[in-house]
């Protein structure tokens, strides 16, 4: 995963287990910053191309490779955690989603499809930077929330990473509203603020393990599922549009391997 070394001081105690008991204390959280997301459609044609290149070199017989096509095949060759698509947002090897992920998600509000493009709760959390999950009242979607539903036995989470805005070119980004506070709610509690900056980079927020601890209870699987919510407290304004959007909330944590 494309995610930095978190800092010790982000690092706030979230819950006491079990579950459903944890501090009433709304904490105030500032992110890190991962990824710098640099998408757009050239970069995707760019991409693809040299994908086509790659895959009709290799199909050759190395022996007849000129000079310039073996320096090609290098960097055909990538790095191990590399994404597949252009927009993915994790590589091919093994996260916390090997044995992580949530039941459903849903949002209070829904901007509607256009053409062949919507934007969808589930577009928050398909792992990909091309699509957005855009809230669909008038105005800025001030109070509008996206709630993700997890199995009780889902591996625990230790970082919420948000990727803000529509952000898969410059253009949709700087003419959408993106959000300045979620409001983290989970089994509907109050819980933290996550300050998010106006960037198209990954923000990491670390947490003490959120989730079941009790792994090894065989009764696990029949509780109930808990959820976690992300409501709008206030945005960065667009410079066309006041719908908000948000690309991506996703995870990493523990209890997978």
């Amino acid at each position: 995963m494309r995610l930095h070394k978190p800092k010790p001081t982000l690092i706030v105690l979230l819950l006491a287990m079990p579950l459903t008991t944890f501090s009433q204390t709304v904490k105030e959280m500032q992110p890190e910053l991962g990824y710098e997301v640099d998408k757009s459609p050239e970069g995707e044609l760019m991409f693809n191309n040299k994908k086509k290149k790659c895959a009709a070199l290799f199909e050759r017989d190395r022996k007849t490779w000129t000079a310039a096509e073996k320096k090609l095949a290098e960097e055909c060759s990538g790095e191990p955690d590399e994404p597949e698509g252009y927009y993915d947002v994790l590589g091919p090897e093994c996260s916390w989603y090997c044995g992580g992920g949530e039941d459903t998600r849903t949002a209070s509000s829904e901007l509607k499809s256009q053409g062949e493009s919507n934007y969808a709760a589930g577009n928050a959390h398909d792992l990909s930077y091309k699509t957005a999950w855009v809230e669909g009242v008038p105005g800025y979607g001030i109070g509008e929330s996206l709630t993700y539903h997890f199995p009780p036995h889902t591996p625990r989470i230790t970082k919420i990473i948000v990727v803000n805005g529509y952000a898969k070119s410059p253009k949709a980004w700087s003419e959408n509203s993106r959000v300045k506070k979620l409001k983290l709610y989970i089994n509907n509690k109050p819980i933290a603020i996550l300050n998010l900056q106006d960037t198209r980079a990954e923000q990491i927020f670390t947490f003490d393990p959120i989730g079941n601890a009790n792994r090894e209870d065989k009764a696990l699987r029949s509780m109930p599922q808990w959820t976690m919510k992300f409501e709008i407290m206030g945005v960065y304004k667009g410079e066309k549009y006041d719908d908000t959007a948000i690309t991506e909330i996703y995870f990493d944590g523990i209890d997978v391997h």
